[in-house]
């Protein structure tokens, strides 16, 4: 009965992980690529109030459901592999995306230097990467529970 109740905690939270970075990459990142600098910072920042303290609880939880399973059920190679596929999302959201986010918050909009690079590029290959993470953290999550 756990292993069923976790199973499903697993598919619902590597499945949000997973759908909410790749709505990011197909729809988000595109609209922010196409803003003028003062633009992309306003919005980032509107963008950012609900994901910053949501997404962190939704991938460590699935994380952490990842190794409940792992020890619970007979396919500890595969939820130990969602594990730490999962952990590598955070661990690029926080080290990567992260730092860039604060910068880009603490920008004043009526006064960008003209030298300062713009962030999207760099901020876009990190969030491919966690986004790839994300969806290989489901499949193997799906495959272990089917």
């Amino acid at each position: 009965m756990i292993v069923s109740a976790l199973s499903i905690v697993e598919l619902l939270g590597s499945g949000l992980t997973a759908g909410v970075l790749f709505a990011v990459a197909l729809s988000v990142l595109p609209a922010l690529f196409a803003m003028p600098m003062d633009r992309y910072i306003e919005t980032h920042r509107l963008l950012g109030r609900n994901w910053d303290p949501t997404m962190p609880v939704i991938v460590l939880t699935s994380t952490a459901v990842d190794v409940a399973l792992a020890v619970l059920t007979d396919h500890a190679v595969l939820f130990g592999t969602g594990a730490v596929l999962l952990l590598a999302v955070s661990g690029v959201s926080h080290l990567c995306n992260v730092p860039i986010n604060r910068r880009v918050k603490a920008l004043d909009t009526s006064s960008i230097p003209a030298e300062w690079p713009d962030p999207r590029p760099l901020w876009r290959r990190f969030h491919t990467l966690r986004t790839v993470l994300a969806i290989l953290a489901l499949l193997v999550n799906a495959v272990a529970i089917v």
